[in-house]
């Protein structure tokens, strides 16, 4: 119903901003991450809606790119999500963390969010994941961007120290970046490779 909202910002809350457009105050639930990104109060914003309606209730999400739009509307198809809880994720992972965490089947990641449990986590990924692979052109361009274009663990060395990572309690999605992001990583053994990527847990 309304693509977007264009205009000043008049208040900023953790979940919520009023966007002037025109001399009218529109209130739109955001996400914590959405509101930390804003400018601030008197500057002008263009946030990306979707507009949920019902009987009692009529709320506009925003959000800053329709890249998170997009998969905002792709986690309220979960049975189990609704609005609430696609924020409530997209306030603890940027959309790009979560794709790659649906792709690398990454439970522990997704259920951090407030009110998202394992067994809600898991769903999501079973619904999504082929969505994620074929519906959304850009998810090879973002996941070789944030894992320097390597977004699984190819060599043995590699597999060995994600596997100790996760043994540790990290996250696979944490795990698999904090090893990609090693620099000169093809001269090292897997004991090397764990320890400088602890050094970037810390």
């Amino acid at each position: 119903m309304i693509a977007f909202v264009n205009g000043i910002i008049d208040d900023i809350a953790i979940d919520n901003v009023v966007v002037d457009v025109g001399g009218i105050g529109y209130n739109v639930k955001i996400s914590a991450s959405t509101a930390g990104r804003l400018p601030g109060i008197g500057e002008r914003v263009k946030l990306y809606t979707y507009t949920s309606v019902r009987e009692d209730a009529f709320w506009l999400y925003g959000f800053l790119s329709r890249a998170d739009l997009e998969i905002f509307k792709k986690l309220i198809t979960v049975n189990g999500i609704g609005p609430k809880g696609a924020l409530a994720i997209l306030s603890v992972m940027d959309a790009d963390s979560l794709r790659f965490a649906i792709l690398s089947g990454d439970t522990k990641a997704i259920s951090q969010a407030p009110g998202i449990g394992k067994r809600t986590a898991e769903r999501l990924i079973l619904d999504l994941k082929d969505k994620m692979q074929y519906d959304d052109d850009m998810i090879n361009r973002e996941i070789a961007s944030t894992t320097s274009g390597n977004a699984f663990a190819d060599t043995p060395e590699k597999q060995e120290a994600v596997a100790a990572l996760i043994s540790l309690g990290y996250g696979q999605t944490e795990s698999l970046q904090a090893v990609n992001a090693i620099e000169g990583i093809e001269s090292l053994d897997s004991g090397a490779i764990l320890k400088a990527a602890l050094k970037k847990m810390f």
